[in-house]
Parts: C-alpha cells; structure tokens; sequence
C-alpha cells in the first residue's frame, strides 16, 4: 500500500509552508501529495496547491482527496487539469465529489440541487477534454496533452455508477477500515460484473496530528464545525501517536487499499518528518 500525505492547505500558515512541506515530502518517500476542497473557507485553492507543489517537485504524485466538481466550471477545471498533469509529468489524479456544503454552492453561483447531474456533466467533459476530442461544433479541443486519473468519491449508488462508468477506482473522504471495506467490495463486484479490464484502484483518507494535541483538535474542530457534535467525533478520531498510525495502516492495508492519504492537522514542517519516521 502507497502512503501518501496531505499538503496543509486547509491549515493556518503562511503560503510558503506548502512550498517546503511538498519538497520534503518527496525527500522523504511520501508516494502522494494530497488537498482537502472547500470554498467558504481560508484555506488555499485545490488546483492552486497542487500546481505550486508539482513545481517543487519533480517525482512524487499529486492527488486531490477530494475536489467538488461541482462547483466549478467544468470545461476550465477538465483543462486544468488536463495542463497540470501534462506539466507535471503525468503525474496527477483527480479525486472528486459532490461536496454537501450549501455554502460553498450559493458562493460558486453554482446549484447544490443539481450537484448530481453537475458531477454527472463535469465528467463527461472530462472524458471528452481528455481524450483530446472537441467539444461541440469548436474549431479546436480544448487540450490535447495530459489524461489524469480518476477516482470517483462518495458512498452513493451514482458514487458507484460514476466509479465504474468514468472512474480508475474509488477514493473514501473518511472512515474507518471497517466501516470503507463494504463498499470496496461492492466496487469491486461491480466492477467485474461491468466488465471493466484489471482491477480498481482504491484511497482513503486519514489525519494525523504528532506534535501538538491542542493545535491538531483546534484545527479539526473549526474546519468540521459545521457538522455539530459531529466535529468532535473527527477531532477525536485524529491519529496522535505512531503506533496508532502503524496500526491504522496495517488495518487499511488489510482491506485491499491501494494508497492512504494522511493529511496534517497541524501546520509544522517537522510533522513531515514525524509521520514517515513512524509509517515508511
């Protein structure tokens, strides 16, 4: 299983930090970096972060764990993306989800009601942008270089359908072993029963948090705010020492997964060199 980990994007610092965090994460043998999305919120833009990441870097995978598809325009975001992993080196994979935050949809201009058919559209252009076709009656494509992978996040039946219809596997925005390994499963039969070719390719993410208990339950209390009590529950659940990483990844490991993303809760460079002592 590849352990990758989380740029800070979400995390209070100054912008630099992303900067010096991708490159040790490279020295170090993390397989991916990765960003959590949202809008209303300050943290630093998705596609942003991982273009100034690939720029530090020049070997370790970029990955969005997870980006809303739905709130952006889809031609511009398939041919951002399609720039980003043909100037990377091939090294992008697009996770992506609907996203739940009314919020962020009203601030968009974008409709949280048709989030579904928006997902459903983003991923067509996609396929098409990707493929390097054109769309409609334009004189040109809007890319002909870069064809980032995708994986398809979210727990419902269209989760599934996406996963299977444009997806190279499913990536889970949380959750334990035990409560992701039903629906790697049901990915996989379903797989198999649409005669997809190989096998799926599986994520999942977790947070982490080695230095500073106070900081790393402050950071995930405000930014899960929103979700009440709940919020508690994911600040709780933060992995705080190495021995709960290893067991977290030998748990993960167990189920079938192919990478899991361990994305920081608190914004200090030497949390890099923290986590792979203790997981790589």
């Amino acid at each position: 299983m590849d352990i990758s980990i989380g740029l800070p994007n979400t995390l209070d610092h100054p912008g630099p930090l992303l900067i010096e965090w991708a490159r040790r994460a490279e020295q170090r043998g993390f397989a991916s970096l990765g960003t959590i999305d949202r809008i209303v919120y300050p943290s630093y833009d998705t596609m942003t972060s991982l273009a100034a990441a690939a720029g530090a870097t020049s070997r370790i995978r970029l990955i969005s764990g997870v980006l809303l598809a739905p709130l952006y325009q889809p031609v511009w975001l398939a041919k951002a993306a399609a720039s980003l992993d043909a100037i990377s080196g091939g090294r992008l994979t697009l996770g992506l989800g609907v996203g739940g935050r009314a919020d962020d949809f009203t601030a968009m201009g974008r409709s949280m009601r048709e989030r579904g058919s928006d997902m459903d559209r983003a991923l067509e252009v996609m396929r098409t942008v990707f493929d390097g076709g054109k769309l409609g009656e334009d004189e040109f494509p809007v890319a002909r270089h870069g064809r980032p992978r995708l994986l398809i996040g979210g727990n419902s039946d269209a989760a599934v359908r996406r996963t299977i219809a444009y997806g190279q596997g499913w990536i889970g925005g949380g959750g334990s072993p035990q409560q992701l390994a039903p629906m790697l499963e049901r990915v996989r039969r379903e797989w198999r029963a649409a005669g997809r070719e190989g096998e799926p390719r599986f994520a999942a993410l977790a947070y982490f948090g080695l230095s500073d208990e106070q900081a790393s339950r402050r950071s995930l209390s405000t930014y899960y705010g929103f979700l009440g009590d709940m919020a508690t529950m994911v600040a709780d659940g933060a992995l705080r020492t190495p021995q709960a990483l290893r067991d977290a990844v030998k748990a993960f490991e167990e189920i079938g997964l192919d990478e899991l993303i361990l994305d920081p809760s608190v914004p200090d460079i030497a949390e890099v060199d923290r986590l792979a002592d203790a997981v790589l």
